[in-house]
C-alpha cells in the first residue's frame, strides 16, 4: 500500500477470553447435559450419538469429546464406549478418509466409541417428514437410531443461514442431500442475510427440523478470528445458539458509517481458505462494505483446489457470470450450482479479484479473474480520481457488516 493511501483495518473490537476454557468447557457441558437429562428418561437411554464438525470447521473438537463422553459416562453409568456413535458431519462435502478422520478426532481417547464419516450422498438415511417450509428432513441412520442425539459445532456469521449452530451440526452436518438443497433454497427469503435468526427462513427451518428429529443436546463454541476460544455454550440447541449468537456477533460484527471504494480481504487462513467454495463466502461477506461499484481484492491459497466439481461443472459451462446466474435463476435449487450463482452475486456488482494458488485457467473456468495482489491494487489506485477510501478485512469469512445507523 503506497505510504499515501490511508486504509482502515475492518474487524471488531477484540473480547474477552475466558480465563480458563477448559474448566468452562467442563461446567457448561454438566450444567447443560444435567439440564437435558432432567427431560428425558434416563433409564431408556442406552445409546448415543454425537455429530462433530469436518475439518473445514475449525472447532476444538480434540478438547471437547473427551470432556463430553466423559460426562455422559459420569451421568450415564450403563452408557460404556461401545454404546457410542461418533458422526464426522461434513453435509454434502467429501466424506474425510481415514486419515482425515484421523486429523479430527482424538483416537486415543475414542476406546470402543464407533466412529463413521457421513456421507450425505451414500449414507443410509431416516426420514422424519417435512417442516412447514417442505424441506424433506433426512438425517443419518445411527443419527436417528440414538436415544440421545448431540450436535457439536461452532457459532459462525454465515452469508445466509444468519449464524451456523444449534441444530445445524446433525440438520445438515448429517443430512440427506434433499435436505440440504432445499433448506439452503430458502436463501432468497426475506432476512436470509448474515446476522440474522428472528425472520430468517434458513435459519429457522432449520431450529424446525431440529425440533423434529428430537436433538437433546448441543455444546458450541465461538472463536476468535484467531482460532482460540472465545466462549463455550452447552445446553438445548436453540437456546445454546441464542446465546452464542449474542457473542459471535460481539467478535465479528462491525458497525459501518460509510462504505468504501476498495476492499482487500482475506479469508483468514486455513481453513476459511481451504477451497474457492469455502473462498466464496469471504467475497461475499466483504463486498457488502463496498460503495456501489466499488473493487474488492480477496486473498485465498485454495490449497485443497475449487473442492467441488458440482460448482465447477457448472461454472465451466458459461462464458459469462450473467448467464450462469439467469440459468441458475431458471433451474430447480441444487447444491454446487448455488455456489456459482453466490459468486455472482458479488461480480456481477463488483470489479473482483482473486490473488490465489489456483491456476489463472481453473479461476478462469469458474468465471472469476486472477491477478497479482499488488497489481491490481495499483492498477485501481492509479485509475481512481482523487484519493479512494480503503477497507482491510483480515477476516473475511466471518467478518460482517451492519450500518451504524
Amino acid at each position: 500500500m503506497p505510504d499515501t493511501i490511508p486504509f482502515e483495518t475492518l474487524a471488531a473490537d477484540p473480547v474477552e477470553q475466558p480465563e480458563n476454557f477448559d474448566e468452562q468447557l467442563e461446567s457448561e457441558i454438566e450444567k447443560g447435559l444435567d439440564g437435558a437429562l432432567r427431560t428425558m428418561d434416563k433409564a431408556g437411554i442406552r445409546t448415543v450419538s454425537i455429530a462433530v464438525p469436518d475439518e473445514t470447521r475449525p472447532v476444538p473438537v480434540k478438547t471437547i469429546l473427551p470432556v463430553l463422553i466423559r460426562k455422559i459416562k459420569e451421568l450415564l453409568p450403563r452408557i460404556s464406549d461401545d454404546n457410542i456413535t461418533i458422526i464426522v458431519g461434513g453435509g454434502l462435502h467429501p466424506p474425510p478418509d481415514d486419515e482425515g478422520i484421523k486429523a479430527i478426532i482424538p483416537m486415543e481417547a475414542m476406546g470402543n466409541a464407533q466412529i463413521l464419516a457421513h456421507d450425505a450422498l451414500r449414507s443410509t438415511l431416516t426420514h422424519y417428514g417435512r417442516t412447514s417450509r417442505q424441506t424433506p428432513v433426512y438425517i443419518h441412520c445411527r443419527m436417528a437410531a440414538a436415544d440421545m442425539k448431540i450436535a457439536v459445532g461452532q457459532i459462525d456469521p454465515h452469508q445466509f443461514v444468519g449464524f451456523t449452530g444449534g441444530s445445524k451440526g446433525i440438520i445438515i452436518g448429517t443430512g440427506g442431500k434433499d435436505t440440504i438443497e432445499h433448506n439452503h433454497s430458502l436463501l432468497f427469503g426475506e432476512n436470509a442475510s448474515v446476522g440474522v435468526l428472528n425472520g430468517n427462513p434458513v435459519r429457522e427451518d432449520l431450529n424446525e427440523a431440529g425440533r423434529m428429529v428430537g436433538i437433546h443436546f448441543a455444546v458450541n463454541v465461538v472463536m476468535t478470528p484467531d482460532k482460540k476460544p472465545a466462549g463455550v455454550f452447552a445446553g438445548d440447541p436453540d437456546e445454546v445458539l441464542t446465546r452464542g449468537a449474542a457473542l459471535c456477533a460481539r467478535v465479528y460484527g462491525v458497525a459501518l458509517d460509510e462504505r468504501f471504494d476498495i476492499i482487500i480481504a482475506s479469508c483468514g487462513g486455513y481453513p476459511k481458505d481451504i477451497s474457492l467454495y469455502q473462498a466464496q463466502k469471504g467475497l461475499n461477506l466483504a463486498s457488502r462494505a463496498l460503495k456501489p461499484g466499488g473493487k474488492i481484492l480477496l486473498l485465498a491459497r485454495c490449497d485443497q483446489g475449487v473442492g467441488d466439481l458440482v460448482y465447477y461443472d457448472y461454472a465451466s459451462m458459461f462464458e459469462c457470470m450473467d448467464d450462469a446466474m439467469e440459468d441458475f435463476r431458471q433451474k430447480e435449487f441444487r447444491m454446487g450450482l448455488h455456489k456459482c450463482y453466490l459468486f455472482g452475486c458479488t461480480t456481477t456488482r463488483h470489479e473482483a479479484v482473486l490473488h490465489t494458488e489456483l491456476d489463472e485457467k481453473t479461476i478462469a473456468d469458474c468465471l472469476l479473474v486472477k491477478k497479482n495482489a499488488q497489481a491490481a491494487l495499483d492498477g485501481w489506485i492509479d485509475s481512481f480520481p482523487g484519493t479512494p477510501r480503503i477497507g482491510v478485512v483480515p477476516y473475511a469469512n466471518t467478518t460482517y457488516f451492519y450500518d451504524k445507523s
